[in-house]
């Protein structure tokens, strides 16, 4: 694959994507709310939240398949509320729907999607073949799409949207549903199209996969509650996440949760993550908030907070980016 077209400003890479206080509203709900980001060229972004936080509106919004109520997004130069027509030039989407042909086959579907492209014929085999050799659906090019796994479908849809080579690449929610070894093998694809130079902006609702990303935009009811690379939002709690376990966990929580001192405390399987005020400077808090409870706590550690301690922090402070 040719590496896409850089655009440059006074002589540096401008971003491939800039959205500036994109707004979407459906009535009185705000589904989007005043969001500001960018992308660096050959980027992968992570656009990180639960059901409902406003991740497909906004892909949705930048793939111009849906109209800002307020605010822009820049994508190759081009602008989504002026020239959404032109911006689906640049791009490819890939919505959570699988939104191909059921009834064509795996090399059909590719086929239809070259020609939707004009994609020259000369260039065609090259293409194909390397779409094969990442997605390994060679074997497959004759199996009807519609007969295909959760996880080969995407990769067929993916196969798809990659056919054209286009610059940037929005992606909503790849992995939803998909088993582990596919959710491996399309993150392996989405590094390759990087390395490539192909701009990437992802959905995901998985914490351990924006975890990959190179920068990450923390959604929560369509606001941004944190934007930063990942592993700066981890070390922004490093120092002050604790482990533990205790005889009754649930209860555990609840007064850990309204103890001075504590931050916040959540269930995280059989154990109890505890976020610390920076106030306290040890576990003795957590002692001192349990005793005369009859909990016994044990397994007290330190550990390094994961990007979804991060999350739950942000949201229940109420801290925006």
């Amino acid at each position: 694959m040719s590496r896409p077209r850089t655009m440059r400003t006074n002589g540096r890479a401008a971003a491939a994507i800039v959205v500036q206080g994109l707004t979407r509203r459906f009535g009185e709900l705000t589904a989007v709310e005043d969001l500001h980001f960018e992308v660096a060229p050959g980027g992968l972004f992570g656009l990180v939240g639960p059901d409902g936080a406003g991740k497909t509106t906004t892909l949705r919004m930048l793939a111009g398949v849906l109209r800002p109520t307020g605010g822009d997004a820049i994508l190759a130069g081009v602008s989504v509320a002026k020239n959404a027509e032109n911006v689906k030039h640049h791009i490819a989407y890939m919505s959570q729907r699988f939104g191909l042909y059921a009834d064509l086959t795996v090399r059909e579907n590719i086929d239809f999607h070259a020609d939707l492209y004009s994609v020259p014929r000369a260039e065609r085999p090259a293409r194909l073949e390397r779409l094969y050799r990442f997605s390994n659906l060679g074997p497959f090019e004759k199996r009807p799409a519609g007969k295909l796994s959760g996880g080969m479908k995407q990769k067929l849809s993916l196969c798809c949207a990659l056919i054209h080579q286009p610059e940037i690449l929005l992606l909503d929610e790849p992995t939803l549903g998909v088993d582990p070894i596919s959710r491996r093998d399309l993150w392996l694809i989405l590094h390759e199209m990087v390395e490539q130079g192909v701009t990437v902006l992802v959905s995901t609702a998985y914490m351990d996969e924006a975890e990959r990303c190179d920068q990450v935009a923390l959604l929560d009811r369509g606001r941004i509650v944190a934007l930063d690379r990942p592993e700066s939002l981890q070390r922004s709690l490093a120092g002050r996440m604790l482990s533990l376990r205790a005889t009754d966990a649930r209860r555990a929580v609840q007064v850990l949760s309204q103890a001075a001192g504590i931050r916040r405390a959540a269930l995280f399987g059989d154990d109890i993550h505890v976020t610390l005020d920076q106030s306290a400077r040890d576990a003795t808090v957590l002692h001192d908030a349990l005793a005369g409870s009859s909990i016994d706590v044990s397994d007290v550690r330190a550990i390094e907070p994961s990007l979804e301690d991060v999350f739950m922090d942000r949201v229940a402070g109420g801290t925006g980016s």
